[in-house]
């Protein structure tokens, strides 16, 4: 530990060099799953060679939550379309099941920890093989956003049948991806369209607008017409707003009446009162009584006044014009690729990604599968000299990196990690506890007054950087590096690597390091950096003996290489 320590002034110039299955575990059955989903034969676009290791392991680090050297080496024995269709075939690693067991136990009035959510996610990301599914479940999860923050009505078991409803769809089509996120009781909670009743002017009751803006803004179309680029439409040189409070108004009333699943219709059902058990985990259903019956203007579609109110078919309607709004795929495709990709795809890119978006190549609208294939698959992702900018790798992606690549195993078997929120002790971020509906940080944030600004280019993830955060995580990084992650027990924490593979090159720092930097940044060390980083290891002595001594010796250099790997500047920018 104190040998770390005394190599922090190091790592900070390199850093400084960056700049500024129950019946109940899936209760969701939609006809349009992803097994109906029309699609072509083989996907479109050109034939991939075996990729190189290099290439691998960065393909591997934006299509996972990080690559072992194992998987890098099976990737570059195969191609792409291989990975993909094994990936696509592999059935999904449920959370709601780890959860149940602990909800059973419940006394009345009692919840579930947060921390049962982060045990199982840390385990999923660093052992579920349906890393592909996982790593896109956790992208919609900050893009269809909810929060443990700013839910009063939080079940941790609603939040894993949402985490599961996303990783679910993310092999499917948007339209089904759209409705449950529009029916699930935990963002009903989250954005309070969870008996959302109709207006009533004798009370001045409205109905509540909070989903109905958010779903246009932040989850389909945006603020601004774009074209199939991504660019912005002008009229008279200015941009074109693609709705307005009318629009916010008509569709709000369309999301009235919509309330607890279940069997039950009656008011003390759409209230809860008790009446249905599984309420946190089965899809929100139209209550007639209280939806509203006036007619309903918005994005173009007129919705007559009724004598019989119909939440469903109104419900249908307006998730039928959004989701076939121009405006989707490069709104929504670009925010995938800022997830796994580039913050700055080129228009090109986006346009590419919108147009298997719009057409699967089998006439299909909407199909997951196309749309990621198209994101990970595009020149620019595959080929970092061909303009892609890369990302800041987020803190939650880099200790699951840690994980993967040094196959860590949990003592206790439950991956015991807490809040990890804390950016000065800490990772500053944890899933699904983002601040606001906006995410950890906004798809067009420019850091003020820096070089990417001057650029006109965008940064997300910076927003949540700063100078106690870049210590807190170079404090917590070298703390895991050295002795493992999550509850200590016994003088031991829950989570331990393998250094076994980086054991055996010890006494050869230039491969140690060579090995790193093939398995952490896909190869993107500088020759200044690997030499820095090769001096600063090879520094440390192998005494000859005691046995003890030199394999003490030799784990101190791989957790030193690790370290100084880990907060240098080409692993911190993906690219």
């Amino acid at each position: 530990m104190k040998l770390l320590r005394s190599c922090l002034p190091l790592f900070l110039g390199l850093l400084a060099a960056c700049g500024s299955t129950s019946p109940r575990s899936d209760p969701w059955a939609y006809p349009d799953s992803p097994a109906a989903i029309k699609r072509p034969a083989t996907p479109p676009g050109p034939r991939y060679p075996a990729p190189s290791p290099v290439d691998a392991s960065r393909f591997l680090q934006q299509a996972s939550f990080g690559p072992s050297l194992a998987e890098i080496d099976a990737l570059s024995s195969s191609d792409y379309p291989h990975w993909f269709k094994q990936q696509f075939a592999l059935p999904q690693t449920l959370f709601l099941p780890d959860v149940e067991p602990h909800h059973a136990q419940l006394a009345k009035g009692q919840n579930l920890r947060q921390q049962l959510f982060f045990e199982i996610f840390w385990k999923r990301a660093a052992t579920a093989p349906d890393q592909l599914r996982q790593r896109v479940a956790f992208a919609l999860s900050e893009i269809f956003v909810i929060s443990f923050e700013g839910m009063l009505d939080v079940k941790i078991r609603g939040v894993a049948s949402y985490y599961d409803m996303l990783g679910r769809n993310a092999f499917g089509d948007f339209r089904s991806l759209l409705e449950e996120v529009a029916r699930h009781p935990m963002m009903g909670i989250y954005l309070s369209h969870l008996k959302n009743q109709k207006e009533d002017p004798a009370k001045g009751r409205v109905p509540d607008e909070n989903f109905a803006r958010e779903i246009m803004q932040l989850f389909t179309i945006g603020l601004q017409e774009l074209n199939p680029d991504g660019s912005l439409k002008l009229e008279n040189n200015q941009p074109i707003e693609t709705y307005d409070m009318d629009d916010i108004t008509g569709l709000a009333r369309v999301f009235t009446g919509l309330s607890y699943g279940g069997p039950g219709t009656t008011d003390q059902h759409f209230f809860q009162q008790g009446k249905e058990p599984h309420w946190d985990i089965l899809p929100m259903k139209g209550y007639p009584k209280f939806h509203s019956t006036s007619e309903k203007n918005f994005l173009g579609v007129t919705i007559k006044p009724q004598v019989q109110a119909d939440p469903e078919g109104d419900l249908k309607i307006a998730l039928d014009r959004l989701f076939n709004h121009p405006n989707v795929g490069p709104f929504f495709g670009r925010q995938l690729i800022q997830r796994l990709v580039t913050s700055n795809p080129s228009p090109a890119y986006v346009e590419r990604v919108a147009r298997a978006f719009n057409d699967n190549g089998a006439g299909v609208r909407g199909d997951m599968q196309a749309v990621i294939r198209a994101v990970l698959l595009d020149p620019e992702a595959r080929n970092p000299a061909a303009g892609s900018s890369g990302k800041l790798r987020e803190p939650i992606l880099r200790l699951s990196q840690w994980m993967r690549a040094f196959h860590a195993t949990s003592a206790s078997g439950e991956f015991r990690m807490q809040n990890t929120d804390n950016p000065a002790n800490s990772l500053g971020q944890s899933p699904l506890r983002s601040p606001s509906v906006f995410n950890f940080y906004r798809p067009g944030f420019m850091p003020p007054g820096s070089e990417i600004a001057r650029k006109n280019m965008v940064a997300p993830e910076m927003q949540i950087v700063s100078e106690s955060a870049v210590a807190g995580y170079a404090n917590f990084i070298q703390t895991t590096i050295d002795a493992g992650a999550g509850r200590a027990e016994g003088g031991r924490r829950d989570i331990q690597p393998d250094y076994s593979a980086q054991m055996a090159l010890a006494s050869q720092p230039a491969r140690l390091v060579e090995q790193l930097d093939l398995l952490l940044t896909g190869q993107r060390l500088t020759e200044a950096s690997r030499q820095r980083i090769t001096a600063a290891v090879a520094a440390l002595p192998l005494p000859a003996s005691p046995v003890t001594a030199l394999e003490n010796a030799q784990r101190n250099r791989v957790k030193l290489a690790v370290l100084l790997v880990m907060v240098s500047p080409e692993y911190l920018v993906q690219r």
